[in-house]
């Protein structure tokens, strides 16, 4: 099982964390939601927990719970801006299709 994350994800993890004040990392997880069946959720980690599993690349941490590692496998995390936006970027193989909008995703 694994996560990668790029530079400029690791970077903004550790920038949110620091502007928080505490955190161990960045908590990836998935719930049913959408027209195709599953959304992103993030959150802060205080702590890994025992059903959780940590992933840790340029000095930032992300952390999973291992129920949801089947949804993640292979999940590359970035973080892009364009313009005015700014916003995490999931690129998942695990994905076989998207809804219009791109809030929600399928997995086969």
């Amino acid at each position: 099982m694994s996560i990668e994350l790029t530079a400029s994800a690791a970077q903004r993890i550790q920038t949110q964390i620091a502007k928080r004040g505490k955190g161990y990392g960045l908590r990836i997880g998935v719930k049913k939601s959408g027209c195709s069946g599953y959304a992103y959720v993030l959150d802060y980690a205080d702590a890994p927990g025992a059903d959780d599993a940590v992933f840790d690349a340029h000095g930032a941490k992300v952390v999973v719970a291992k129920e949801h590692l089947s949804f993640l496998d292979g999940l590359t995390l970035d973080f892009q801006r364009e313009g005015l936006n700014e916003a995490f970027k999931f690129r998942n193989p695990n994905v076989t299709g998207e809804c219009g909008c791109g809030e929600s995703f399928a997995v086969g």
